[in-house]
């Protein structure tokens, strides 16, 4: 792309975008939680309780002022506990938490669903066909690709339980 090009399109997006004032901090003690995934967004800026995260360096909870944190998400259940005391349970992929020095929390999500949505049937299957995929792979990508499938088919069916 020619640099004039770069130029009328970065001058066509600073006409099109639109200014607003920045959303009210949580207040002390609380936590805002905003939860995203490609298919839903579960929460936009929520006050809770406390969330549950699976992550590559172990599972942790979040409570208001905890310490601000990126961290990967693994396959598994996000549990958000509800200031009515209601937990939610969310299955998800894979995806990125991140907790901000105001106590904001993002959990950005590749794909989610609630558990009560899973089909246990239906991940017994997808493993099963993952775990074929994974023992006839031919080449190191399709071995990577298959891995990855059993992985987030055994945690869909552990919390289809």
């Amino acid at each position: 792309m020619s640099v004039a090009l770069r130029g009328l399109m970065r001058s066509a997006v600073r006409r099109v975008q639109v200014r607003s004032f920045a959303a009210e901090p949580p207040k002390e003690g609380e936590m805002a939680l905003t939860f995203a995934a490609g298919n839903k967004v579960f929460y936009d800026k929520v006050v809770v309780k406390q969330v549950d995260v699976p992550s590559f360096s172990g599972a942790f909870g979040i409570l208001p002022k905890h310490v601000p944190t990126l961290a990967v998400l693994r396959p598994g259940v996000v549990t958000v506990l509800e200031n009515d005391g209601k937990q939610n349970k969310i299955f998800v992929s894979s995806g990125t938490v991140t907790v901000n020095d105001d106590s904001s929390v993002q959990v950005l999500a590749e794909e989610a669903h609630p558990l009560d949505s899973l089909d246990r049937g239906a991940a017994q299957e997808a493993l099963s066909k993952a775990q074929s995929e994974l023992s006839s792979a031919a080449n190191d990508k399709a071995k990577a690709e298959a891995a990855i499938a059993v992985e987030v088919a055994e945690e869909i069916v552990k919390a289809a339980s």
